[in-house]
């Protein structure tokens, strides 16, 4: 449901990561540093890969967060074994299939998809599993951490990245037609599905009143509709539950926290 904009820019980053992966591996994993030591005493730092990675991916970046957990795996010298979001499956499988494509042993990158609960639960458990490098929800981040360190054997390692709450301050130096901009984009690009989206934006009380003004003014005029079409500027909620959940998260702002609609 991405806008052609955000998927394009969605490849754009995957591109990114397969690159910065590659670039770092030559640097680091090329040869031993030596290290700075005593007379007579040499050290040298090498890096290795661990072995097996599980790398368990969100829904809302199904190319480029998927592609660089791939990535950062492999160019460390692990085995990987991907598990996108349940949601976004077909993206994965293309995406996997053209790594195999461009020269990654198939039996060093594995798909497994599936429900979160059950595969991806059971991934987490699996003793054969080195690491994990997930993104998503704190909640889940904290169930797989549990997971990881009730297992029995070598401590296995988490490179977690969840979620939080994304502001934005505003004072009084700040070009008025610039927050605006700054601000519409962040709170609603990719229909605000990401983690760094604007959820709380503060303006400084003599300056407020009229970025206010500008701002409403501004988000009328963004279009919703059918993301495929260039002339909308926002698209679909993933799917029926995630829409339940925006709805509840208005409902309760205006309810319980005494917010307005403008």
């Amino acid at each position: 449901g991405k806008t052609l904009v955000n998927a394009q820019s969605d490849l754009r980053e995957a591109v990114d990561h397969l690159r910065y992966a590659a670039t770092e591996a030559r640097r680091k994993f090329a040869a031993p540093r030596r290290l700075t030591g005593p007379t007579g005493e040499e050290n040298e730092l090498s890096l290795h890969g661990r072995g097996v990675f599980a790398c368990v991916s969100p829904w809302n970046f199904p190319l480029a967060i998927f592609t660089g957990q791939i990535a950062g795996a492999l160019a460390s010298g692990n085995a990987v074994v991907a598990k996108p979001a349940e949601q976004t499956p077909l993206v994965a499988a293309r995406a996997v299939r053209l790594m195999h494509q461009a020269g990654i042993p198939p039996d060093v990158l594995h798909l497994l998809s599936g429900r979160g609960e059950t595969v991806g639960a059971a991934l987490v458990k699996d003793p054969r599993v080195d690491g994990v490098a997930f993104t998503g929800g704190t909640e889940t981040g904290l169930a797989i951490n549990r997971a990881l360190a009730a297992r029995e054997g070598p401590i296995a390692k988490l490179i977690a990245e969840t979620g939080g709450l994304n502001a934005m301050i505003v004072d009084s130096s700040a070009l008025p037609e610039q927050v605006v901009d700054d601000a519409l984009a962040s709170a609603f690009d990719s229909a605000g599905q990401r983690c760094s989206a604007l959820r709380v934006l503060f303006l400084q009380e003599d300056v407020a009143e009229e970025t206010l003004r500008m701002l409403i003014g501004a988000a009328r005029e963004l279009k919703i509709g059918d993301p495929l079409d260039e002339a909308n500027d926002i698209g679909a909620i993933i799917n029926a539950k995630q829409f339940k959940k925006v709805c509840g998260y208005v409902e309760d702002g205006m309810k319980q926290k005494g917010a307005r609609l403008l």
